[in-house]
């Protein structure tokens, strides 16, 4: 099973969470005012469905990847029968995504994409379907992540599942309806307290809580941070709108456009790797229209 059937075959069990959370928000006379909106979700729902069938074209105008490069040249070959392989291969990937995530909001090539996922005001289950379209060069760095793990040796297809894997695990953590769970879980996993942590554009919270499936990385690399005051959603600043075309695209047509009114090569340059809201000018205010560093 490849990672879209896998995600073909979870659309179902999205719906319904999203239901049940629906119901149970419904329900709940003291929920919070930051948990949804129509015009929210449908935006969020828009953006996967237009996603999904991107992804199918981009699959094919995209076809090289610097993992299976990496893969091909490596002398190192483990064999997915060990059942140890797959726990270890859990763990590398994983690790390896922490460090893409961290990516992320660290460079504003990449944020252009991520920045999608942020762009809510609201967090729920739909927020999770927020996800970015086209995005080809921010894709293709960001998947050189994962190139330690097919030079350790885990075959191609494993570093693709368990990536799905790890993606539909955080599927379920985007809520508000689950407090905090056993102290050994939220030490080692992420979970719903960890991530609405992940989502928050106020601090204490910018740049913090990047694990995909366990939260310990952020303990490790002093990127972790607990709940500590109530969350703001979304961005900085946020965009004012649920086109998804606009949701897709605002912050890389921000980027285009510090990068022409740039003047020199260490603008253009640090505009595109450097951190969202770097400026050529310090001195001057920096845009952050669509800029969350979270």
């Amino acid at each position: 099973m490849g990672p879209v059937e896998l995600f073909s075959y979870a659309i179902p069990a999205f719906a319904l969470f999203m239901f049940v959370e629906w119901l149970g928000y419904r329900r709940d006379p003291d929920r919070p005012a930051n948990t949804a909106s129509g015009r929210d979700t449908a935006s969020n729902v828009a953006t996967f469905v237009i996603g999904r069938f991107a992804k199918q074209v981009t699959q094919y105008l995209i076809p090289f990847s610097t993992v299976v490069l990496a893969a091909a040249i490596t002398p190192l070959h483990l064999s997915a029968k060990s059942w140890w392989v797959w726990v270890l291969g859990l763990v590398v990937t994983d690790f390896c995504y922490y460090w893409a995530h961290r990516a992320d909001h660290r460079v504003r090539l990449l944020w252009t994409s991520h920045s999608v996922h942020h762009s809510s005001e609201y967090f729920n289950f739909s927020t999770a379907l927020r996800l970015p379209w086209f995005h080809p060069v921010a894709n293709i760095l960001r998947g050189m992540a994962w190139v330690p793990a097919a030079l350790l040796g885990f075959p191609v297809w494993m570093i693709f599942l368990l990536q799905s894997i790890g993606l539909l695990y955080q599927f379920p953590i985007h809520t508000q309806r689950v407090g905090t769970l056993g102290r050994p879980i939220e030490f080692l996993f992420n979970t719903p307290a960890h991530h609405r942590i992940h989502h928050g554009s106020n601090q204490p919270y910018i740049d913090k809580n990047y694990g995909g499936v366990f939260i310990i990385w952020d303990r490790m690399f002093g990127s972790f941070a607990a709940e500590s005051e109530p969350i703001r959603y979304g961005l900085t600043k946020n965009i004012g709108t649920d086109n998804p075309v606009k949701v897709n695209f605002h912050e890389l047509a921000g980027l285009i456009g510090d990068v022409r009114r740039a003047t020199t090569w260490r603008g253009r340059l640090g505009y595109i790797f450097g951190p969202p809201g770097w400026a050529e000018h310090p001195q001057a205010a920096p845009r952050v229209e669509s800029v969350q560093l979270t």
